[in-house]
């Protein structure tokens, strides 16, 4: 079973010393970027949670990692990318649901690598408007999990994106939702986040 610990950074705290919040459900969240301070409120809070936004993930197929349409950017999928590798992979389960041949990643670490596509989707707004502090909602998350069967924990996965969106941008980061439950990811990752934020 993959779990987010092995998922952490140097130097980084493990998810098992953490507080169940969504900075604790972040494991070391793609800290690729360089060392250079924060540019933005919501990248101070980020900073905060010892999180650093990464370079935008590089798209898997024909795609671009956001797009805007007038006030709105909508984002493509953001796997849980961590220094550019997918840390996890296989479904979500969890462990009660039968025997299966395949990986599996626990509902809590799934919860963890949603956070970590929240900061990667958040990495995605910025790369097209410049400034993330110009947010004014995020309308909508879309979470998808692989998921065993069986498994009907999706909301609680997903809220390791909406509860780290709050964290880091306060009224503006509560948002309508979808949780949705998928046999297969793209690269067979755990989870799957887009989102739909307006910007001024």
């Amino acid at each position: 079973m993959s779990t987010p610990s092995e998922a952490v950074p140097a130097g980084s705290a493990s998810p098992e010393n953490l507080s169940d919040t969504a900075a604790a459900t972040t494991p070391g969240a793609a800290s690729q970027a360089g060392g250079a301070g924060a540019s933005s409120a919501v990248e101070q809070r980020l900073a905060e949670l010892g999180l650093t936004l990464p370079d935008v993930a590089a798209p898997v197929a024909a795609y671009v990692p956001a797009v805007i349409s007038g006030n709105h950017v909508y984002t493509s999928g953001q796997l849980p990318f961590i220094n550019g590798k997918l840390e996890a992979t296989g479904k979500v389960s969890a462990g009660s649901e039968g025997a299966s041949a395949e990986s599996t990643v626990s509902p809590e670490a799934a919860k963890a690598y949603a956070a970590v596509c929240a900061v990667n989707a958040l990495a995605a707004v910025k790369s097209v408007i410049g400034d993330l502090d110009r947010i004014t909602r995020i309308v909508k998350v879309v979470g998808f999990v692989s998921s065993d069967p069986s498994f009907t924990g999706q909301p609680g996965v997903i809220n390791g994106a909406s509860e780290l969106l709050g964290q880091v941008l306060g009224d503006a980061g509560q948002h309508a939702r979808s949780a949705v439950g998928v046999s297969v990811l793209p690269l067979d990752s755990p989870v799957e986040v887009e989102l739909i934020a307006e910007f001024a």
